[in-house]
């Protein structure tokens, strides 16, 4: 007799153990991986952080808003000693006035004012807490010159400047030059031979002053420098540059700096050592002579120690 044997049903066995349930929810958690849980907390914190700055932003304009627009004067900083008040008035009333808004649309206001200011260059405005500060180099001119009615300076690049009184710095007037149509504008170069001959003999003699005679410079004496008959346009035989004192005594130059031997002159280096010669041993250009001849490459005029 065959025995058959019975297949047990299997049946599924449900826990209803408290840890059970954990455990599921935690596989099912699990799923989700661990990139998108460090996503969720990197957003919360950014959330957080952009939520903060809001909130100081908006505090910031809450306290300025309930100070006031702040206002204060134009500063021009740095300027040098020579640049006096008349002049720094100027200046700042091309600014667009002496006192504005501390912000940063009062600063463009200026930079864009005094860009073109024919005093000044590199501009730089900057807005602080008590004023609205420009930062610039300024022209300083070095030769006057008169047109008509009309005055005006050049510095040593030539750049035409409006007319202010400084008695304090030595200026000396250019005359000659040949008229022109049109006059250049205040804050262009103005470019021209013969004046170019002039500013580069009169910044010579500067630096002599600076180097040999520094106590008293020579330049004090001299009130104009002639270059009427520059390469001898008006009279051949006649000296080219002249050169004249406060009380008009004649100093005949010659050619301009660097054209001595076309003309068998002088040199340059001769020249300035036979004047500044002449002007340490008597001690002032001033005297009974009606002439200093230096462009003559024979002459009793001596020559000074000191070796330039």
């Amino acid at each position: 007799m065959a025995i058959r044997k019975s297949k047990k049903n299997k049946k599924r066995r449900i826990s209803f153990k408290p840890g059970a349930l954990r455990a599921k929810k935690k596989k099912k958690t699990s799923r989700l991986g661990p990139s998108f849980i460090r996503f969720l907390k990197i957003s919360s914190i950014a959330c957080a952080v952009l939520a903060i700055g809001l909130l100081l932003i908006y505090a910031e304009k809450y306290v300025r808003s309930s100070r006031g627009v702040q206002s204060g004067p134009v500063v021009l900083v740095g300027a040098p000693e020579w640049v006096g008040e008349q002049l720094k008035a100027k200046i700042l009333a091309g600014a667009g006035g002496r006192t504005f808004n501390l912000d940063e649309n009062a600063a463009a206001l200026v930079q864009k004012n005094l860009s073109s200011a024919p005093w000044l260059n590199n501009v730089r405005v900057l807005t602080t807490e008590k004023s609205i500060e420009v930062h610039a180099t300024f022209r300083k001119p070095i030769a006057l010159v008169k047109s008509g009615l009309n005055n005006f300076y050049v510095d040593a690049e030539q750049v035409v400047l409006d007319y202010v009184p400084m008695p304090h710095l030595l200026i000396v007037e250019i005359r000659g030059l040949t008229p022109v149509v049109v006059m250049p504008k205040f804050g262009q170069v103005w470019r021209r031979d013969d004046l170019t001959a002039a500013i580069k003999l009169l910044e010579r003699l500067s630096k002599m002053d600076r180097d040999v005679t520094p106590a008293k410079p020579l330049l004090r004496e001299i009130a104009t420098i002639d270059v009427s008959n520059y390469q001898g346009r008006k009279n051949s035989s006649r000296p080219h540059i002249i050169l004249y004192t406060n009380d008009n005594i004649e100093i005949q130059w010659g050619a301009e700096l660097g054209a001595w031997q076309k003309y068998l002159e002088s040199m340059d280096e001769q020249k300035l050592a036979k004047l500044y010669g002449y002007y340490k041993e008597k001690g002032t250009l001033s005297g009974p002579e009606q002439y200093i001849i230096l462009h003559y490459p024979r002459d009793n005029i001596p020559l000074p120690v000191d070796k330039y």
